[in-house]
């Protein structure tokens, strides 16, 4: 894979380009989307915010910090549209989100994977249906509040880069977007070198009751945040056997999709290891509903093979080096890859634990997202999963 980018131009991209632009606002009833959405009409771009209504029976109000979709948000979105001063809308996405979203969410759990709804999400609906609707009407862009920025090249090409702020990126849930995605998105906040209660300082300096609202850090359609608990009602309890690495029944589960890779706690298993230490669940087999535990160090993953592979720009030729992020919040490990024959083939410099199936990867060259793809296999250093 070739590493080399263009360089960044001089000339601003098409969101900062001194034309004002008809600017399509994704606001969610938080403070983030909300200072974006103030920020592109400060810039004098056309603004208008939409609320995504995503589930078809929206609670009257959250519980604690959980959920993004409440009839509470998007009264909070309209409210601080009023203040911004822009037009604002409704719009009922939660068919399409349901299917492509929470039924994705809960196959992939049923098939033994852990997937990741927000890129799901980000893929489907904010850039994929909203965006669409959006052009259809004669939108030029879609704002929201995410950090991460947008670079336009000396060739005409456009880039997806980390926020300027490390602390508070989001481009591992953007890795999905391809570049004609990214022609049509707007990030006011990503090149923003400010902590997040400096955002809410400005949120009040500018009126907004959104500045002191807490933050949802919960899958959005899952308001108490049982997760297992949501999936047992989907996917009904199915009684298996958790089992060693020699394939010895040493407990039982009420279901193979309340258990992801690396897990530690909540086994329920009757007695201790031989050595006394703690046992990671190692491997989810949906076939024979087993759950397979061991020692941590038998996470130990070496390479991965990837699918689905998604690219922010031009797909990149070859093998090459560059830097992994594995999860939302994780670091970044050094790696080598290569597409082959459809398949992003990825070697770690280092052993990584507790990948799984389902999960996202994203390749960086420096701060610039690459592309991201779905984990499908793992290589570990003692075996293959």
């Amino acid at each position: 894979m070739t590493q080399t980018s263009p360089q960044p131009s001089s000339q601003p991209s098409p969101q900062t380009s001194g034309r004002p632009l008809r600017v399509l606002a994704a606001m969610s009833g938080g403070v983030d989307s909300a200072v974006a959405a103030a920020r592109a009409a400060e810039a004098g771009h056309d603004v208008t915010g939409v609320h995504l209504a995503l589930s078809a029976n929206p609670q009257s109000f959250r519980t604690g910090a959980r959920g993004c979709c409440t009839i509470e948000d998007s009264r909070d979105a309209r409210r601080a549209a009023d203040v911004i001063g822009i037009p604002f809308y409704v719009w009922d996405l939660a068919e399409r989100f349901r299917e492509d979203v929470v039924e994705d969410f809960i196959a992939e759990y049923e098939a033994g994977r852990t997937p990741n709804p927000c890129l799901r999400c980000n893929e489907k609906i904010k850039f994929a249906a909203l965006l669409d609707k959006a052009l259809a009407l004669g939108f030029d862009a879609v704002c929201t509040g995410h950090y991460a920025t947008v670079v336009l090249n000396q060739d005409g090409t456009r880039e997806l880069h980390r926020a300027s702020d490390m602390a508070k990126d989001q481009s591992y849930v953007l890795g999905v977007l391809d570049e004609r995605q990214l022609a049509h998105a707007m990030f006011p906040l990503g090149d923003t070198l400010t902590t997040k209660g400096e955002i809410r300082a400005e949120a009040e300096r500018r009126g907004l009751a959104v500045a002191k609202k807490p933050d949802s850090h919960d899958i959005c359609f899952i308001a108490d945040g049982d997760t297992q608990g949501f999936l047992a009602d989907r996917l009904g309890k199915a009684e298996g056997d958790i089992v060693d690495e020699s394939g010895a029944k040493i407990g039982s589960h009420e279901g193979a999709f309340g258990f992801t890779i690396g897990q530690r706690k909540g086994l329920r298993i009757g007695h201790p290891a031989a050595d006394g230490k703690p046992r990671y669940v190692l491997d989810i087999s949906p076939v024979n509903n087993t759950v397979t535990v061991g020692p941590v160090e038998a996470l130990d993953v070496t390479a991965l093979g990837a699918i689905k592979p998604r690219w922010c720009g031009t797909a990149p030729v070859g093998a090459g080096t560059y830097t992994a992020q594995l999860r939302a919040h994780g670091g970044e490990t050094e790696v080598t890859a290569e597409l082959v024959d459809g398949v992003l083939r990825v070697t770690f410099a280092e052993p990584v634990r507790g990948i799984a199936p389902g999960q996202a990867i994203v390749l960086y060259d420096g701060t610039r997202v690459v592309g991201s793809a779905t984990i499908a296999t793992t290589e570990r250093a003692a075996a293959r999963v």
